[in-house]
């Protein structure tokens, strides 16, 4: 396993396109040389005990090859680089790779519930010997390396559709072994178990199959970005010179090692604007070197005088009493004769609640408390996360 591990990565970047693609395709290869023999021994096997729970499992196998050849395309195509027609690469093809597993392993699973009533309904004699046991004592034994093998490889490059890969070889070795079981079961103690543990083995499989696609449905529906990451960006943002605040962060995931985030970064209004974009230009530089993001970076220029400070304090508190979840940020202060108005955005949580508009009144009715002059402008924001400078 280490000789494979260092022919993959070596001394390579496990996110790079490369790495990726040379482990993708050695997954792939392996995966289809291994599963069409388990199938062909296993149609054997089949066919002598005249078992459609055996049998079936052998077009298990048979789906998995071509469920490995999915895999195997899928990371070749993934590591092409960014051409006209897709400025961001082609990282998406290898969740799509692993969706199409998934959706495979469901259509597996479907067919062999179907089968394995049929037999219920049905039963019919199972034929033991020692051969087709021990086909399926090494089938178990195969799947187990070969889950083994692709969970080491997705966790060193962080891959869904190789982790896809992996829970289907857990769950074609759990239903082997089932398998073997109620042939050994079925002979010793003479009880029609065929049909039944081909159902549960679709059970099985179906559960599997539903997980696999939405681990590797999730990044292309477009899911919030690792909160360890969020956090790393904070730290990296914040540690600059005149940075204040950071808000309405985006992340858009185009693949493995290919994103794009946008973020807006609060600096001193009266600091000097060449200074400032100098820095913001050094932290888009550190974040593609440290985490290979596109950082698109819009600077929010923001007053800080005693008294502004203040009432931000202030409207701080009320948002948090309202709920300790509520922040706030681009806070501005506008003062007329008549009234003053206050302006900022609120980051509401998705699951909090009370609706956007009872936030905002809520936050309305209580700056009108401290003062009728006041005049709130409020703006509710979604974003994934706000963070300030101590």
């Amino acid at each position: 396993m280490n000789m494979i591990l260092r022919f993959c990565i070596g001394e390579r970047n496990p996110q790079a396109p490369d790495t990726r693609r040379r482990c993708g395709i050695l997954s792939g290869g392996i995966g289809i040389a291994l599963n069409l023999m388990l199938f062909l021994t296993k149609l054997a096997a089949g066919l002598i005990t005249a078992s459609i729970a055996i049998t079936a499992d052998a077009f298990n196998n048979l789906s998995d090859a071509a469920s490995s050849v999915v895999t195997l395309v899928g990371f070749r195509l993934a590591g092409r680089e960014a051409d006209e027609e897709h400025p961001f690469g082609h990282g998406r093809m290898e969740y799509l790779a692993g969706l199409a597993v998934s959706v495979l392993i469901l259509l597996v699973g479907l067919e062999l519930a179907k089968s394995s009533l049929t037999k219920i309904i049905h039963p019919e004699p199972v034929d033991f010997s020692t051969l087709p046991a021990a086909i399926l004592a090494v089938s178990v034994a195969v799947k187990l390396w070969m889950f083994w093998f692709n969970r080491l490889l997705s966790q060193k490059i962080q891959s869904p559709a190789l982790s896809a890969t992996a829970a289907d070889s857990l769950s074609d070795a759990a239903a082997t072994g089932t398998l073997l079981l109620g042939l050994l079961a079925g002979h010793f103690f003479r009880l029609p178990l065929d049909g039944w543990l081909g159902l549960a083995v679709a059970l099985f499989i179906l559960r599997t199959g539903w997980g696999a696609a939405k681990d590797t449905a999730d990044p292309l529906l477009g899911r919030a970005m690792d909160r360890a990451l969020a956090e790393d960006i904070d730290r990296i943002v914040l540690g600059h010179k005149y940075i204040l605040g950071i808000h309405d962060l985006v992340y858009h995931d185009y693949g493995p090692g290919r994103a794009m985030i946008s973020f807006h970064a609060e600096v001193p209004a009266d600091a000097n604007l060449l200074e400032i974009h100098d820095i913001i230009d050094h932290i888009e530089r550190e974040l593609k070197a440290r985490h290979r993001l596109e950082a698109c970076i819009h600077m929010d220029p923001v007053v800080r005088d005693e008294r502004t400070e203040a009432l931000r304090q202030q409207t701080v508190q009320l948002a948090r009493g309202i709920d300790p979840l509520l922040s706030i940020h681009d806070f501005r202060v506008t003062a007329g004769p008549i009234h003053t108005n206050i302006l900022f955005d609120v980051v509401v949580p998705y699951d909090l609640k009370l609706t956007d508009a009872q936030v905002k009144a809520a936050l309305t009715q209580g700056l009108k408390e401290m003062s009728d002059r006041y005049f709130p402008v409020i703006q509710v924001d979604h974003s994934y996360v706000e963070e300030q400078k101590p």
